[in-house]
């Protein structure tokens, strides 16, 4: 529905290993507890949160590849040292987001990849997690570079004044905490799903979570250049100018000039050992680069989100 804010995107941190905890009537359990280290919330919150999160990322990272069964309901309750009914409702919270399936007298099973919920938030934060950042960051950005600008487009045409201010808001919180990478992250994810929401295309809004991730997992990457937040101001205000004129063309182009400098800071940020892992890669310049191209907005630095 269009003029409708935003919805917020939560994220939860994914966790540590497993590790044995005294039960709950012991003052504790043997699940990790949010360290608080990233933009997180599970939605399921409390103990049934902590489960889910540590068998799903034990999932996404293969440590219980496809095609594997779970211990049995005794021994993964004793391991996390969790009743049987939080462990019961963890399998419900997994199954839904298609990362196993039980069945009866052969357990539950983790399903293949192709099953999945990929652009579940909790699934994209545990592959952030669990897969090379570079990879999975481009992947992101990939299915990004492909929606943004013409979602971009759309809201030049369709934004309302509350779509613009929100917009506007946004943009400013990012230049308050320019010189904060971290702060940057939430008012950055409220830019993208303003322009989402500016559509007026609520099939668009569930892709918010998809870029609040994207976000994480390049800030994963670009987190040791100080400046970064900064050095990407102008693209974002050439976003927002173009979408506030009206200019479909022109939101469309700033987008993809946006997205496309993120894929080669990302690139140079990470190394020698991005670009061998990212061969399949090669030739991005070719394919949506805009650097240098008429109509670019002036460059100060180099990442952009």
């Amino acid at each position: 529905m269009r003029g409708r804010p935003a919805p917020a995107i939560l994220y939860r941190n994914p966790g540590a290993p497993w590790r044995r905890r005294p039960r709950l009537s012991e003052g504790g359990s043997g699940v990790p507890a949010d360290s608080g280290d990233g933009p997180a919330a599970h939605p399921h919150r409390g103990l049934l949160g902590q489960v889910a999160n540590a068998i799903g990322l034990r999932i996404v990272t293969g440590n219980l590849p496809p095609g594997s069964v779970l211990p049995n309901e005794a021994a993964l309750g004793a391991e996390l040292a969790v009743s049987r009914t939080v462990l019961r409702e963890a399998i419900k919270v997994l199954g839904a987001k298609g990362l196993v399936e039980a069945r009866p007298r052969t357990g539950t099973r983790v399903l293949p990849r192709n099953r999945w919920n990929m652009l579940d938030p909790d699934v994209l934060a545990w592959q952030v997690a669990g897969r090379s950042g570079w990879r999975f960051a481009e992947d992101l950005l990939e299915v990004r570079r492909i929606i943004e600008p013409a979602a971009a487009a759309l809201a030049a045409e369709r934004a309302r004044p509350a779509d613009i201010a929100a917009m506007a808001e946004a943009f400013r919180d990012m230049e308050r905490v320019s010189d904060d990478l971290r702060a940057s992250i939430e008012p950055d994810i409220r830019f993208h799903t303003a322009i989402l929401s500016a559509t007026g295309n609520e099939l668009l809004l569930p892709l918010g979570a998809l870029i609040g991730t994207a976000l994480a997992a390049t800030f994963r990457l670009t987190t040791l250049r100080p400046g970064a937040v900064g050095d990407s101001l102008p693209w974002h205000r050439a976003v927002l100018d173009a979408i506030r004129c009206g200019d479909a063309a022109g939101a469309s182009a700033a987008m993809g000039f946006l997205l496309a400098r993120t894929h080669d800071d990302n690139y140079d940020v990470a190394g020698d050992g991005a670009r061998d892992e990212g061969a399949h890669d090669e030739g991005a310049a070719e394919d949506g680069s805009m650097a240098g191209r008429a109509g670019e907005p002036a460059r100060t630095g180099r990442t952009g989100t």
